[in-house]
């Protein structure tokens, strides 16, 4: 067998899950949103309404910012936190290993169990808050936006900055070593280092994490439904919550179909730009950062 890219066949099965999991059930939520239909009776042809309903519809286009809010703060809180912990990971410190660990002991939680934990932990009446109002005041964290928007960052930074540290603790441990070698020559610090030859190398790896962020911070649900419930009001529905409303709630299929479809085409859309202002696709090099 000549040496050379393994061909199709070898990602045939991969392609065939794709397909019947992702790409029919995607083509599926497409037409229903052309659709209207309560989950009950036949789907009946709706043209645009549901688009045109949802254009219309104030909790949509606030659901909207919300989602990006929240998106924004995910990247703009958990990378540099990620690259910190997992360039440390990375390192040969003494308990390094043992601490790395125990670190990495919310990845393995589901969302639902931490959403739980964290709203037993943070409960106005049982938890934290209610014996330390010094610090929270009333005690109530999901009394207000600003404070249930705080919430949610803070839990998911807790549960998934250790996926992004494992990216980052990979990616530091293929820099070459050359390279810092040629730096302490040159006389440059540990500072210098990290901002010269470390960041640069972590070049793609960073770009990786942005996505997984965008995608996960877009789409999330389960923290919202559990923690807030989209409270107080409305002030904390996110899309996919709101998705979640109008499928399960006001049995309205179709509405949820395309605010389901939106979430692909704008998450698709970030992601590509990222991508393209990033230079990533054209990079070509097999090293990191390079």
């Amino acid at each position: 067998m000549g040496a050379g890219r393994p061909g199709f066949l070898w990602a045939a099965p991969a392609a065939v899950f794709f397909g019947l999991f992702a790409i029919v059930p995607l083509i599926m939520v497409a037409v229903l949103s052309f659709a209207s239909w309560d989950g009950l009776s036949d789907p009946e042809f709706a043209g645009l309404d549901n688009w045109r309903t949802l254009l219309d519809d104030p909790v949509m286009i606030k659901s909207l910012w919300l989602s990006v809010l929240l998106t924004v703060l995910g990247v703009v809180v958990q990378t540099p936190l990620s690259i910190l912990l997992g360039v440390w990971a990375a390192g040969h410190q003494r308990n390094r290993a043992v601490l790395s660990a125990i670190y990495f002991v919310p990845l393995l939680l589901s969302i639902a169990a931490v959403s739980v934990l964290w709203r037993a932990v943070l409960d106005p009446n049982l938890g934290v808050p209610a014996h330390a109002t010094w610090l929270f005041g009333d005690g109530n964290l999901f009394g207000t936006q600003a404070t249930a928007i705080g919430v949610l960052v803070f839990v998911s930074t807790w549960q998934f900055t250790p996926l992004h540290t494992l990216i980052y603790q990979g990616a530091a441990r293929a820099v070459p070593p050359v390279l810092y070698q040629a730096a302490q020559i040159d006389g440059a610090g540990r500072a210098r280092q990290f901002f010269h030859i470390t960041l640069p190398q972590l070049r793609n790896s960073i770009i990786t994490s942005v996505i997984l962020m965008v995608v996960g911070g877009l789409t999330t649900f389960d923290t919202v439904l559990i923690l807030t419930q989209g409270g107080p009001g409305s002030d904390t529905t996110i899309s996919a919550y709101y998705m979640y409303q109008k499928a399960f709630k006001s049995f309205d299929y179709g509405a949820a179909s395309a605010i389901a479809l939106l979430l692909v085409l704008v998450s698709t859309v970030i992601s590509l730009i990222v991508v393209r202002l990033s230079g990533y696709d054209k990079m070509r090099s097999t090293m990191e950062g390079l």
